[in-house]
């Protein structure tokens, strides 16, 4: 416990006459690094485990990414202020594809351009110089990450792991490898995932065309495409359609290209889109791949992995695919073999990371299965509990629709390899020993000859797929716990999986997949689905990796506070999208400064205060802010709880302005000046004093885990003495008191509340400010419990209003204000219910 607490300094701090954030942020970091504050202490707590999502190095992080990470280190303090042991890491993915591309984006040559080695050693360099930025980002904005536990996608350890999940789904059957249609990338030039399409609509045109049939008849077919006629090897109609029926079994020549293919029949066909006979091509989509694989067709590569047809498209070969479709339509016109043309909306599939439409190749790949194991794979999503609730609609959704299995093998250099070598006599499948990982096998070599004796071999080239390498992060983070082991097949879930709503599909579904192939049990206990940063004028996502949106995350930092910037981040739930609002982030840094005025006005009275173990006598609006204040620690605790900081942070905030902030202190201002002051026999500041002290400490704490940096100097500046741990972030969570509960000092306190507003509004209507004077106000009231309780409350009365006189009375008629000659007030309440 004692590592927990922390060292005390023993002497508060004075508080500045203005918080000057730059200051104090750049102060207190350095203080919560030497001190330790957010170090995993393995002291025998309670271990709560944050999963972080590693951000990609691939461009400059954005305020999209301060909204979602913010969010997660709300449920970080928390957790570490009730008393957990909080493994918060942080992690980078910095191999494959994403950090390949921000390299040749940013020394402007491609990877194939300098080779393999020179590459990978310039992919080391910027992620590195990438990462230093993140972290300082991080830093700035007071994540409470333990930067003792921190990790690279590509560092030993990682890549150690990845190869031993590797080696342990190939030894279990679920890793293989084979020849097949994969999902291609002519940009990127590689192959990706399913996970990894995105949808883009563009305007496109249907152009149709004869197909002439064995008896010289006419078929026609429409197409989006023709620039796959030469890899056209079927033709397929609709069983039930009653036009196509007699066309089935009969053969069909292809024009302008002139091959013959059958007429099939299946009920995939849409008898409703085009002609209602579509064309079967190796490959234009899922459908041509699914009727390749059922009917046994001719494979015919019209399309390379450059993006250009093929020598099988004879004249047209060399031509990009966009270049080719214009030609082959023009040379069909010229032929009068263009019947019909007319625009369409077209729905494309494009590889997420860079918009370019995907081809279908064939080619070697590693896959992982996952089609066979939807069901469990269901299961397992049923196991975990989703934050909010309706995300696991999502997951279910991904599942239910996968049409493949998991392409895990990318064509390119910067990565994590596969520890396999291919035997140059027998072709065989040689691995690595566990003990040799992580390994290179371009620069090494098996530990023993193949089983035909060969001692050459041919290394895998391919590498790791981003997603199977940060797939294995809960067993990555669970080595810190002592929680997880390939060797052992030992893990124990995490506590918690952060992430954001698009990555479900991937990150989540991975993560799931290979917790389940691996130990058969669910990689955490808890998602939380954070929504997207949008930019200002509210059109999408913003992306890191084209350009970091329009306001830098350093300059509002700069220009606000931190805490003014994870204010904005706490105004919206979990799994909703919010813009980015500078207005917003003015709000935070409002409330910044009013909790700073508050804390300062409160310094002259709580600086040499020690709290009584029990409560001196309470007058009524002592009473009412303790009871109200009940409510708030136990509504606040209670959303906190369930992941709902916005709406624990709405609960405190209106708490802070409404009762404590512009209304209790008034109330007790001329108790606190007067300390001698003596009322209804009781020192009245005493219980002021009391009730001030536990309703600001209890404020700061609720707040600390979205405004860490002013609730930390408020705290080393009034309470740590008292309060006796180092840091607000290591002290205990604030305890909902049964014995504040005053249900008649609740309801009472409403009358003083409604005293206090009329009065306002009078002064506003009267053009006044708010600590004008008035001669006198008179109260008058039905219920004579009322009338009683605010005789003893005169004083709070005279001070919240700046009333000299305050009198109390029966109620006179029913009007509920009035305004004397005299300059009096007399505001009328109802009956307290």
């Amino acid at each position: 416990m004692l590592a927990r607490l922390g060292p005390r300094r023993g002497t508060l701090m004075p508080l500045a006459r203005r918080y000057k954030p730059a200051k104090v942020e750049r102060a207190l970091r350095t203080c919560w690094q030497e001190e330790g504050i957010y170090r995993f202490a393995r002291d025998g707590r309670p271990v709560y485990a944050i999963d972080t999502p590693p951000p990609t190095v691939s461009g400059l992080l954005h305020l999209g990414h301060v909204y979602s990470y913010s969010q997660t280190d709300f449920i970080a303090r928390y957790r570490r202020m009730i008393g957990d042991d909080v493994l918060y890491p942080m992690g980078y993915d910095d191999n494959g594809l994403p950090t390949e591309r921000l390299v040749e984006k940013t020394i402007g040559v491609r990877a194939t351009d300098i080779g393999r080695q020179a590459f990978i050693e310039k992919c080391l360099q910027i992620s590195e110089e990438t990462e230093r930025n993140y972290q300082e980002l991080w830093e700035r904005l007071g994540l409470s990450v333990d930067w003792q536990n921190t990790y690279r996608t590509i560092d030993d350890d990682s890549r150690r792991l990845s190869q031993l999940s590797f080696l342990d789904l190939y030894q279990k059957g679920l890793a293989y490898r084979r020849r097949a249609p994969a999902i291609w990338c002519p940009e990127c030039q590689t192959a990706i995932a399913q996970a990894e399409l995105d949808d883009l609509e563009r305007e496109s045109e249907f152009v149709t065309v004869p197909f002439k049939l064995d008896d010289a008849s006419t078929l026609l077919v429409a197409t989006t495409r023709p620039e796959l006629l030469p890899a056209c090897v079927a033709l397929f109609v609709h069983p039930e359609d009653d036009r196509y029926r007699q066309l089935v079994g009969r053969q069909a020549t292809v024009p302008l290209f002139g091959q013959a293919v059958r007429v099939l029949d299946d009920p995939a066909a849409e008898p409703d889109k085009g002609t209602g006979a579509v064309m079967c091509c190796t490959f234009g989509d899922t459908s041509d791949v699914a009727w390749w694989y059922t009917y046994n067709l001719d494979l015919v590569e019209a399309v390379g992995r450059d993006g250009r047809l093929t020598s099988a498209a004879g004249d047209f070969a060399g031509q990009t695919v966009p270049g080719a479709r214009e030609l082959i339509k023009q040379a069909l016109s010229e032929r009068q073999l263009l019947t019909e043309r007319y625009p369409t909306t077209q729905s494309l599939r494009v590889h997420e990371r860079c918009d370019t439409p995907v081809e279908y190749v064939v080619a070697a790949q590693w896959f992982v299965r996952v089609m066979e194991y939807k069901e469990a794979l269901l299961a397992a999503g049923e196991r975990v509990r989703w934050y909010p609730a309706q995300m696991k609609n999502r997951y279910k959704q991904w599942v239910d629709n996968l049409n493949w299995d998991w392409c895990i093998s990318r064509q390119r250099y910067f990565g994590v390899p596969f520890p396999i070598w291919f035997c140059d006599e027998c072709g065989e499948i040689i691995t690595a020993e566990p003990s040799a990982l992580p390994v290179d096998p371009a620069d090494a070599s098996p530990s023993g000859p193949c089983i035909c004796g060969n001692t050459r071999f041919r290394p895998e080239t391919d590498v790791m797929d981003t997603w199977a390498t940060s797939s294995i992060t809960p067993q990555r983070v669970g080595q810190l716990v002592g929680a997880s082991g390939f060797d052992g097949q030992r893990f124990e879930p995490l506590s918690l999986r952060p992430q954001a709503h698009e990555i479900i599909r991937t990150w989540a579904f991975y993560s799931l997949v290979k917790a389940y192939h691996h130990f058969g049990i669910r990689p955490w206990n808890e998602v939380a689905i954070s929504g997207w940063g949008l930019a200002p004028e509210g059109t999408g996502k913003i992306s890191k990796s084209r350009g970091g949106g329009p306001i830098s995350p350093l300059e509002m930092i700069e220009r606000y506070s931190a805490d003014a910037v994870r204010y904005w981040a706490a105004s919206s739930g979990l799994g909703k999208d919010a813009v980015i609002s500078e207005k917003k982030i003015q709000s935070g840094s409002k409330l910044v400064t009013k909790l700073w005025n508050v804390a300062r006005f409160s310094q002259r009275f709580l600086a040499d205060y020690r709290p009584p173990t029990s409560p001196p006598t309470l007058l009524l609006s002592d009473r009412w802010i303790l009871s109200r204040l009940h409510e708030v620690i136990a509504s606040a605790s209670e959303h906190f709880a369930e992941l709902d900081y916005a709406a624990a942070k709405s609960i405190v905030e209106n708490f802070f302005w409404t009762d404590l902030a512009d209304n209790y202190l008034e109330m007790i201002k001329k108790r606190l000046y007067d300390s001698a002051e003596i009322v209804n026999g009781i020192e009245a500041s005493a219980g002021a004093r009391y009730a001030l002290y536990h309703a600001l400490l209890a404020t700061i704490k609720l707040l600390a885990p979205i405004l860490p940096y002013v609730t930390e100097e408020i705290y080393r500046g009034l309470f740590e003495v008292n309060d006796n741990p180092a840091s607000i972030h290591i002290s205990d969570w604030p305890t909902a008191e049964p014995h504040w509960v005053d249900k008649q000092a609740s309801q009472i306190g409403q009358a003083l509340l409604s005293i206090a507003t009329a009065v306002r509004r009078y002064k506003s209507h009267s053009n006044l400010s708010l600590g004008a004077e008035i001669a006198r106000l008179h109260v008058a009231v039905d219920d004579l419990t009322v009338g009683q309780a605010l005789q003893e409350a005169r004083t709070d009365i005279r001070s919240v209003t700046r009333a000299r006189v305050v009198t109390i009375s029966a109620r006179p008629d029913p009007t509920l204000l009035i305004i004397s000659a005299e300059g009096a007030l007399s505001v009328g309440l109802l009956p307290v219910e």
